[in-house]
């Protein structure tokens, strides 16, 4: 039976990206998207897909790229598309992508937004098939209040968060934890709720990817999936919980916000 295993990482492998060509200008932008869109993520969830026109110097047209999870559905979408009539126009072209990766980018791939984890996990396993639970969600420690000019109070606010992943419908649980801190001038109680409203979300939403790169979505060749976790996750004791959170007796000082995910690739791709 046919396996493919998906993580919850950017994906940068060669296998798990299409290149295609070949896209007549007798459309919109918009409407080769839509249509793109429509026919690869009938394979599978999609983690990126791109439309641009053709370089000046080639003729008229567009490109794509496009970028799947799993290799084996990447493998299958090229096979199928490859001369499919875009739109009633010229048989597109599509190739998977031969363009250098560094190992150490295949090595050590980012893990997903907290949006891409969501949209994969759902996408994969339904709504009802996980849930998140805060198990402590707490205000940790923070520099001192230092006066400014103007009125205003220079304030540190530093939250810690631990979080449960559950899978019912496969009987596994992953747990993480993050802390985060930030630095802002206090001109009022309005200014210090807005901001630890907004820190509790993003350290919510921090610990939740956290919690999702321990696991491994296992696709069957019969179209099930199955759950398995990179590590066990049953560290957790209460008293490890305060003070500072740790993890697989790490503590966790301070975790800066992820960056935010550039969809946008380098050109230069070569086909096989």
């Amino acid at each position: 039976m046919e396996v493919d295993i998906l993580e919850f990482k950017i994906p940068v492998e060669n296998n798990k990206t299409l290149f295609v060509w070949n896209i007549q200008p007798s459309h919109t932008e918009a409407q080769i998207y839509a249509e793109l869109y429509g026919v690869f993520s009938s394979f599978g969830p999609l983690y990126l897909l791109k439309v641009c026109p053709n370089a000046p110097l080639n003729p008229p047209g567009f490109y794509a790229l496009v970028k799947f999870y799993s290799a084996a559905q990447a493998s299958k979408a090229q096979r199928q598309t490859d001369g499919w009539p875009l739109l009633h126009s010229a048989p597109l072209k599509v190739r998977l992508s031969s363009k250098k990766t560094p190992h150490f980018l295949v090595d050590s791939s980012r893990p997903l937004s907290h949006a891409r984890c969501l949209e994969l996990a759902n996408h994969c396993l339904g709504f009802n098939g996980w849930t998140s639970d805060i198990i402590t969600l707490k205000e940790l420690p923070a520099e001192e209040e230092e006066e400014e000019d103007g009125g205003g109070r220079r304030r540190s606010l530093r939250l810690g968060c631990l979080l449960q992943l559950s899978f019912p419908h496969h009987g596994q649980t992953s747990r993480a934890a993050a802390v985060l801190e930030d630095s802002f001038t206090c001109t009022g109680p309005d200014v210090l709720l807005q901001k630890r409203c907004r820190l509790q979300r993003m350290v919510r939403e921090k610990a939740l990817v956290q919690a999702f790169t321990a696991v491994l979505l296992i696709l069957l060749g019969n179209g099930k999936v199955m759950v398995e976790l990179k590590q066990t996750s049953d560290q957790f004791l209460p008293e490890e919980t305060e003070g500072v959170l740790q993890v697989n007796e790490v503590s966790w000082s301070e975790i800066a916000p992820d960056e935010h995910e550039a969809d946008d690739e380098e050109w230069d791709l070569t086909v096989s």
